[in-house]
């Protein structure tokens, strides 16, 4: 008869120190910290409590009760912010149409698929996951927390302060969403173009039916999920993540941001070089792409390296992103240290992966920089983050550690290769080395 009430005792003390210990302060100290706000402080300490940060500083008091960490010889910088990523590997639009607003890729990532551990090694806190570019419009994206130990995608997304999760759309142009050969999709530019811009007015009349019905019920329009997802790109609720790297490309989305008055991230832009002073002119944040090895589309032959600077020179917020697969998450911190060779400040490049990204994803208030009041999304690095030797060695997210390098299962995350964990496991920590891991 005691046993029952023995393991309720039990059961109220685990939960009790599960609580206590998600409210544990905790002090990482003696470290050199890059708040990417502010002037790089060498050795430092920073306070978090409550998956917050609640003090940064080189003369910051720790409280008595904190759990204290030296980190000493270390750097921590903010986590990682990916604007255009495919981990979780989902699915796009279909090949019934080529613009597809109303699908959600809310309804197809996997949250327990390796590439989303990886992108943990590689320092990704933040992430913005889309659906594929082979359509005008291919999809809302979703921009998620990579917290630890998710079952569901619920335990993944960000929530907006209207009590919805947080995401963009997905717009494309060029030969991905051309598709020569006949059928409903365009099979040039300027039928792209023509495409969109009926959708969009048929989403204005959409939205002016709806208002004119008022309370009125009886003179509502039929529901049409594409078009209240289109209302909400008119309304500006909805950030525009538009695919497109030629210059004449580049140019035509921001033709119709201006026409339509929507949102913009322009994403890769490989020929933003010839058209930088245009990007600026706009005001269009950029989400660029440094991959190692350049080849592949004809339309991205002009791709440069200098793309960061160039943006730079011009005066226009410019970010990277991995577009994982094409760059593995694991190694989003080559792609500052590229622009950086190429020409970008240091700190724009480092501003890029965090802070830049943040504000392209409305979540500057939020993540990007490490100060008091922000998340607590930081990374522990080995040594400067532009040094090809420097290494990942801790991820947190919301003030929980998600990723541990000295942990020999996090270690196969980090150095196995793209096959290294089998997407097919449903149980986190268990690995093999003959799963593809792929992503589209």
């Amino acid at each position: 008869m005691k046993r029952p009430f023995l393991t309720f005792i039990v059961l109220i003390l685990t939960c009790a120190c599960s609580i206590l210990g998600q409210q544990r302060t905790v002090a990482f100290t003696n470290t050199r910290i890059i708040p990417i706000v502010g002037q790089t402080i060498e050795r430092g300490t920073i306070i978090i409590q409550n998956g917050k940060i609640t003090a940064v500083g080189a003369n910051v008091q720790v409280p008595a009760d904190a759990q204290v960490l030296d980190m000493n010889g270390k750097t921590i910088m903010p986590g990682l912010v990916d604007t255009h990523s495919h981990i979780g590997g989902p699915a796009g639009a279909d090949s019934t149409g080529p613009i597809q607003p109303d699908v959600r890729i809310l309804d197809s990532v996997n949250v327990r698929a390796s590439s989303i551990q990886r992108a943990q090694a590689g320092g990704i806190t933040t992430v913005n996951v889309m659906p594929g570019s082979g359509h005008l419009d291919s999809g809302q994206t979703l921009y998620l927390k990579l917290r630890d130990d998710a079952v569901k995608i619920d335990d993944l997304l960000i929530i907006g302060k209207d009590g919805k999760y947080m995401g963009g759309i997905k717009f494309a142009n060029g030969t991905n969403s051309i598709r020569t050969g006949g059928g409903s999709f365009p099979g040039t530019r300027a039928k792209s173009a023509a495409l969109v811009r009926e959708q969009f007015i048929k989403a204005q009349e959409y939205r002016d039916k709806v208002a004119k019905a008022g309370s009125d019920k009886t003179k509502l329009p039929p529901r049409d999920l594409a078009m209240e997802a289109l209302v909400e790109v008119l309304e500006g609720k909805r950030m525009v993540h538009f695919h497109t790297h030629r210059h004449d490309d580049i140019m035509t989305a921001l033709r119709l941001s201006k026409e339509f008055c929507f949102r913009i991230v322009l994403q890769h832009v490989s020929e933003a070089w010839k058209v930088a002073d245009e990007i600026a002119a706009a005001k269009a944040p950029s989400s660029i792409i440094m991959i190692d090895a350049p080849g592949g589309k004809l339309e991205t032959v002009d791709v440069d390296y200098k793309n960061g600077a160039a943006l730079e020179r011009a005066g226009a917020l410019a970010g990277f992103h991995t577009d994982d697969g094409i760059t593995d998450s694991r190694w989003f911190l080559r792609s500052a240290g590229v622009a950086v060779r190429a020409g970008m400040s240091r700190d724009k490049a480092l501003y890029g992966m965090t802070m830049a990204n943040a504000i392209m994803l409305d979540l500057a208030d939020r993540v990007g920089s490490l100060e008091a009041g922000k998340d607590a999304d930081l990374i522990v690095l080995s040594g400067d983050p532009l040094s090809i030797y420097t290494h990942v060695e801790e991820t947190w997210v919301e003030g929980k550690k998600v990723f541990d390098r000295s942990n020999p299962t996090d270690y196969i995350y980090a150095v196995g290769g793209k096959g290294a964990t089998d997407d097919s496991d449903t149980l986190h920590g268990i690995h093999c080395f003959d799963g593809d891991g792929g992503q589209e």
